[in-house]
């Protein structure tokens, strides 16, 4: 307990599902918590605060530039720091599973631009006062499908490949600045989106478990324990990896 105590942690798309679980996490932790989201927030803020948590709820499009500089420098205003940065927001549960050659383009670059742009445009709003306080940690959130190559999804499985490459590069670049960038990476979870897709529910269910070591389904709980390690002081000498978190679907 109090791994986190008053750190700011950012966690984005956080108003419901996986990035809800972080942020209670987070709260449980001791951390201050900005739920920044597209979606209405307000709920979740008053469960943090009711937790002890310092929370603050911000509108954001991960996707607009001016919204994610916005979101850091509201944050800034809030508490005068900003330790963590979870770029979780990505559109993943309300896509249809379909070949390749089926694919809206319009649907194409909404999907790269949440799941990609997003991590890119909030991430460059935020290092300008992670870099003055010479510190910072970011967790990019991936997937396992880029290791399988997942079929039925190659937007989704794209996009969430070029967040390993994103983590890596800018490993690089800031840490000289002592921020660690680091990618965690979820297998099939039974977040409510998910829970809520029959299809996906029912095409993907059975052959993801029969691929695990631990044969069980993954709940958002799973991911708190990997989440903590990464944000935390317990992971400082670290950067530029990726943590599959699936049950041992995917071994690399």
């Amino acid at each position: 307990m109090n791994r986190m105590k008053d750190k700011v942690v950012i966690i984005t798309g956080a108003a419901q599902g996986i990035g809800a679980t972080y942020a209670r996490a987070m709260a449980a932790e001791g951390a201050c918590v900005v739920v920044a989201d597209v979606l209405d927030g307000a709920t979740l803020l008053e469960e943090l605060k009711g937790m002890g948590s310092h929370a603050i709820a911000l509108k954001t499009d991960v996707s607009d530039e001016t919204s994610a500089a916005t979101m850091a420098a509201v944050t800034m205003e809030h508490f005068g720091r900003i330790d963590v940065l979870v770029n979780n927001a990505a559109i993943y549960a309300s896509l249809k599973m379909r070949p390749f050659e089926e694919i809206d383009l319009g649907e194409w670059d909404r999907v790269m631009a949440v799941n990609v742009r997003g991590p890119f445009v909030c991430t460059r709003a935020v290092a300008p006062y992670m870099k003055a306080q010479g510190s910072g940690r970011i967790i990019n959130i991936s997937s396992g499908t880029p290791f399988k190559g997942t079929p039925g999804l190659l937007h989704y499985v794209t996009s969430k490949g070029a967040v390993l490459a994103l983590t890596r590069a800018l490993a690089r670049e800031l840490g000289d600045h002592g921020i660690a960038v680091n990618t965690l990476a979820p297998g099939l979870v039974l977040s409510e989106g998910v829970v809520a897709n029959a299809e996906m529910r029912e095409r993907l269910t059975a052959p993801v478990i029969a691929s695990r070591a631990i044969k069980r389904d993954q709940v958002p709980d799973d991911l708190v324990g990997p989440l903590l390690f990464l944000a935390s002081d317990d992971s400082a000498f670290m950067t530029g990896e990726t943590v599959v978190v699936d049950g041992g679907s995917v071994m690399h």
